[in-house]
């Protein structure tokens, strides 16, 4: 009975040391065809990011999204102490993604004096990024009838959650350190299920209802006082290649979403095309063609009815 015990544990047993093995050769490998062999970067932390995103939403709302038992005596001081931790984590992780873009040989003194230039050019937006964000929480609370108050819009609504991290990202991706910009709206993504380009503009007062599922394409331009439905996307019609059959990157190919535009659930917007101004796309209707300022666009109808001037067109789908 003692020996068959012996050969079942054996049969068993995991190959734990065969699987490190072949899991370092592939790693190798991987490293040496990116010529990273003799030195892998560290990447940026995403945990630490989160903290990051953490701090400075708590800077921008103390009393909402700071700490519960906050003076007014104290918010200042508060809010400066979180400021400095934050920004100098923000520094360090900047740090790390100049160091994996650049190359082998580049000076570490150079590194350092660009991360800390990028963390002060970024500190010097953040007024303004609570200024937008503030313009976006009115325009949920003016947009939504089922809200109660400002601070239930701050708290609970996802769009708010993902225009938070956009606006935090966009201004982190055009100082240059895009690798970051996309991880902090990969996170929101993965908290709120709205996947938002960092390198989107995305201009004041815009409403993300519901979210679950919206896609925003990285050069999307949209307007102020748009408001999107769940589902919605902005999206590249096609992508271009160069003569290898390599992609293309960085060219214009979302759309482009004039002022006060309301898109509802589900609709699909494809390529550079333009929304014009205060037209409404309504849900489920598939758009690869610009439509005119004041347009309605439905799929209810089977054809295009023009109305009178008085009347926005309606473009059937």
């Amino acid at each position: 009975m003692k020996k068959m015990a012996q050969i079942n544990v054996n049969e068993n047993r995991l190959e734990i040391d065969s699987i490190v093995a072949e899991l370092r050769a592939l790693r190798l490998h991987s490293l040496e065809s990116r010529a990273r062999l003799n030195k892998p970067p560290k990447l940026p932390s995403r945990k630490v990011l989160i903290t990051i995103i953490d701090g400075l939403s708590a800077a921008m709302f103390p009393n909402r999204l700071g700490l519960p038992d906050l003076t007014d005596e104290g918010i200042d001081s508060y809010v400066g102490h979180t400021l400095d931790a934050t920004l100098r984590e923000l520094q360090k992780q900047i740090r790390r993604e100049l160091y994996f873009i650049s190359d082998d040989g580049a000076d570490s003194e150079e590194i350092l004096l660009r991360a800390a230039a990028i963390t002060r050019a970024f500190a010097v937006t953040i007024p303004a990024l609570r200024r937008l964000i503030d313009c976006d929480i009115q325009a949920a609370y003016e947009g939504d009838p089922a809200a109660g108050s400002i601070d239930e819009v701050l708290v609970c609504y996802p769009g708010v959650t993902a225009m938070i991290h956009q606006r935090i990202a966009h201004a982190l991706y055009g100082l240059g350190v895009r690798l970051i910009a996309r991880m902090i709206t990969e996170i929101a993504h993965s908290a709120t299920g709205i996947d938002i380009h960092p390198g989107a503009e995305i201009g004041e007062s815009f409403f993300i209802d519901h979210g679950t599922g919206v896609v925003i394409g990285e050069t999307s331009v949209i307007g102020r006082h748009v408001r999107l439905y769940q589902a919605v996307t902005l999206g590249a019609k096609r992508f271009m290649k160069d003569a290898d059959g390599t992609l293309t990157k960085g060219y214009p190919r979302h759309p482009i979403v004039e002022d006060d535009v309301v898109i509802y659930a589900g609709a699909t917007i494809l390529g550079r095309v333009t929304i014009g101004r205060g037209s409404t796309i309504g849900g489920n209707v598939w758009l690869t063609e610009s439509v005119a300022p004041g347009s309605i666009v439905t799929q209810s109808r089977a054809h295009c009815e023009i109305l009178t001037k008085k009347e926005p067109p309606v473009y059937s789908e």
